[in-house]
């Protein structure tokens, strides 16, 4: 009697449809997710990963009633595909970026964005309307490299920032409010006068690590530990906190850079111009080193550093001055 014949060793190429199918219910563990993240339906993705198990010759998941779990042989396949698929969308990215227009992809965080950056971006758009614009804005640092963005800016000290980050200018924090606020209040001439008023601040700030961001930081700096003011008003974000100040509803304790253009133009008035005290932090321009030498990077990342210097002039910075 003849032994049982041998599975033919299947050579041909893989189909890259039925791989990206696999990845996606192998990282969801979820027909259904994964069907939804493809826009496909279920029985189409499940008909992929029948396919591509016969492709293989090998079983990819123990399908459950409820549960999608992987084989030993989808576990091993599942560590090579994650990383091959990220390379591949990259260089295809890449490549279409080359035959579309001029674009320019920035990450920052939200307040950054909202304060300085947009109110900004019209300047350089009449200047270069060939170039596109994209900002995503994220209060998490995203891998530049990874992502394929071309510029990050972010907010940290030098000792979190790659080598080649470029400064592009420091942080001072100060009491800020309107001066309709200030007209019907009674007079600020020191520190002490603020418990009169109601004092805006993050609802995150106490409890995080940018607690230098925070009124009592500033009293202590002071000498005014156990000052409390009038009422507290708390928001999320520094732009919410900046518009409630600037409509009058207290005085906030502002990062200078991030409202120079409102206390230039009146819409915001320093109560203690003598009292800033300095932050640790400052705010970094980083390219991606792909995107280094295109041209309209390079165009985008001078516009940056003009209106960085701007911004140093306009809060004093003593090496703008120079």
């Amino acid at each position: 009697m003849s032994p049982p014949a041998r599975p033919l060793l299947r050579t041909r190429p893989l189909t890259v449809g039925n791989l990206r199918a696999f990845e996606t219910v192998a990282r969801h563990r979820n027909y259904r997710l994964a069907a939804h993240e493809l826009a496909l339906t279920q029985s189409a993705v499940s008909r992929q990963i029948q396919a591509f198990e016969q492709e293989l010759g090998v079983r990819l998941f123990a399908r459950h009633t409820r549960a999608v779990e992987l084989t030993a042989d989808g576990v091993e396949l599942l560590a090579s595909v994650g990383s091959l698929l990220e390379r591949l969308d990259l260089t295809v990215r890449q490549i279409r970026h080359k035959a579309s227009r001029q674009t320019v992809s920035i990450t920052t965080f939200a307040s950054f964005s909202s304060m300085w950056l947009i109110p900004r971006l019209e300047m350089f758009q009449r200047a270069h309307p060939e170039i596109d614009i994209r900002v995503e804005a994220s209060d998490h640092a995203v891998d530049l490299e990874a992502s394929g963005i071309d510029i990050a800016l972010r907010y940290g000290p030098a000792s979190r920032m790659p080598a080649h980050a470029q400064r592009l200018f420091g942080e001072q924090l100060t009491p800020m409010a309107s001066a309709w606020l200030l007209k019907n209040s009674q007079p600020v001439r020191t520190a002490q006068d603020l418990q009169g008023f109601s004092l805006i601040e993050s609802i995150d700030a106490n409890h995080s690590h940018l607690d230098w961001l925070t009124w009592q930081r500033w009293f202590e700096t002071h000498q005014l530990g156990h000052l409390q003011p009038k009422r507290w008003l708390h928001f999320n974000y520094s732009y919410q906190m900046v518009q409630a100040a600037m409509s009058g509803q207290g005085v906030v304790l502002a990062r200078l850079p991030l409202v120079a253009e409102s206390l230039a133009n009146g819409d915001l008035v320093e109560v203690l111009p003598q009292d800033r005290t300095e932050s640790p932090m400052a705010y970094w321009l980083i390219v991606n080193p792909r995107s280094l030498n295109r041209p309209e990077t390079q165009n985008f990342s001078q516009w940056l550093t003009e209106q960085a210097l701007a911004t140093r002039r306009t809060i004093g910075e003593k090496d703008a001055m120079a």
